[in-house]
């Protein structure tokens, strides 16, 4: 065995990134809403943050003297606030955009448990069978685990379980989709015995569209089985729809304002959505007596983080501004006329204007909005679209126009005669949209709408 101890010296080059330079990105990336919830967790651990005094301006020059001066003690750089276009504070705009704020749906059912006259532990039963719905509002636990967890017969399960399936909204407490289907047709008094056959047995037929085969089961005409077919398409196969189920609660909260004044436009960041962020003055007298040294250490180390924080929020902002900026000038004439005039726009193409990388722009675009004059909220990232060669004119088309024009085409087709993805390419290459069969699919299944085969009605 040879083994060499020698010294070798190799040359490499490697890109470490600090812990600044990583909260740097993840503050950049993170949404207005979960920026505003990040800053109100640092306001609360760290001391050395306060909000400013809106209230007293002349006090908060004062304060950002002292924590100048604080920093400049520390031998760090000057904290410059940057000058952005703000929404004036007496413009009633609230920062919170509601895509969905659903009413519990267990609440809900507990409510209506709690108007019925049944047995007191009749209602208990209820009450634990509502616990078990999961979040399509399917009862998602067997009803003999239930009687052992209860300790209670099936006859007093059963009897439960048909209450719950009697609450609104209809179909709850289903326990699968076939269930969910009848209960629905039951109370619509439906008793034609077909359509259930139909549930029962040929759901995944329907699904395929294969009319023709279930006709031939049932021995009914194909016409007859598509007036079932448009029944059960009526019925909701997720009961919980419309309801907070413990999912999501989603908020839109914008970073920018952009409004149209004498033909031009502006940005305004949004100046609403965080606290404004100050350095709180009497650690500046902990630092200056520096008797006690480990709360002098202290107060180093959270002043060092609270400026990094302000500093990164402002360079966020900086970063978000050039973002809208460049994205206003490509995208002028869609702001202008609306939807059909996007233009093709790509992350490098944004990227190399700015002279940035495209991962920074990616990360500056990432679930952030913008409302503009119309107070419609748009996600920044929906702006951004490929482009398919033009063949009449030359300009690259946005694939949000093309799918537009398949959409279109489909909602206008004959129904008993459906477009087939070769028509709607060779109609959208007359009109100069250079693009195949198989881009026409993929697009036509983003668009969540079926092959003509499937789109068939007889």
């Amino acid at each position: 065995m040879n083994i060499n101890f020698a010294l070798n010296l190799i040359q490499e080059q490697k890109l470490i990134m600090t812990q600044e330079m990583q909260m740097s990105v993840k503050l950049l990336q993170m949404s207005a809403y979960e920026l505003g919830q990040y800053v109100n967790k640092e306001m609360q651990e760290n001391p050395v943050l306060e909000e400013r005094d809106l209230q007293n301006p002349k006090n908060n020059n004062t304060e950002t003297n002292e924590y100048k001066e604080i920093i400049k003690y520390l031998e760090k750089d000057d904290y410059k606030i940057k000058n952005y276009s703000a929404k004036s504070e007496s413009e009633e705009v609230s920062p919170f955009y509601y895509i969905a704020q659903e009413k519990s749906l267990k609440d809900y059912l507990v409510e209506q448990i709690g108007e019925l006259t049944e047995k007191p532990e009749t209602l208990d039963i209820c009450k634990y069978m509502v616990e078990n719905l999961d979040a399509k509002g399917y009862l998602s636990v067997k009803l003999s685990d239930i009687c052992k967890e209860l300790t209670i017969s099936n006859e007093q399960a059963e009897n439960a379980l048909k209450i719950i399936q009697s609450l609104e909204p209809e179909g709850i407490g289903a326990r699968d989709l076939r269930e969910c289907l009848k209960i629905q047709l039951y109370n619509l008094g439906n008793n034609d015995e077909n359509i259930y056959k139909i549930i029962e047995e040929h759901l995944e037929l329907l699904a395929e569209n294969k009319y023709n085969i279930i006709a031939k089961e049932l021995k009914i005409t194909i016409p007859h089985v598509q007036k079932y077919v448009d029944i059960i398409k009526t019925l909701e196969p997720k009961p919980s729809r419309g309801f907070y189920t413990g999912e999501t609660v989603k908020y839109i909260v914008p970073d920018a304002y952009i409004n149209k004044i004498n033909e031009q436009y502006f940005i305004s960041m949004n100046e609403d959505m965080l606290p404004k962020l100050n350095i709180n003055s009497m650690y500046k007298e902990i630092i200056k007596n520096g008797k006690d040294v480990e709360a002098v250490e202290y107060v180093k180390e959270k002043l060092n983080s609270a400026m990094f924080l302000i500093k990164s929020i402002e360079q966020r902002k900086n970063t978000v501004y050039r973002v809208l900026e460049e994205i206003l000038v490509v995208q002028k004439e869609y702001f202008d006329n609306g939807d059909e005039y996007l233009k093709p726009m790509t992350l490098k193409k944004i990227a190399d204007n700015l002279e940035m990388h495209e991962s920074t722009i990616s990360r500056a675009i990432r679930e952030k909005y913008v409302s503009v004059n119309s107070g419609k909220v748009i996600k920044i990232k929906d702006l951004f679209t490929n482009g398919i060669a033009s063949v009449i004119g030359g300009e690259d088309i946005s694939t949000i126009n093309i799918k537009s024009a398949i959409k279109e085409m489909v909602d206008t087709e004959d129904q008993k005669k459906p477009l087939s993805d070769q028509i709607i390419c060779n109609r959208l290459n007359i009109e100069g949209m250079n693009i195949s069969r198989r881009t026409v699919a993929k697009y036509r299944e983003e668009l969540q709408i079926k092959s003509s085969s499937k789109r068939k009605r007889f």
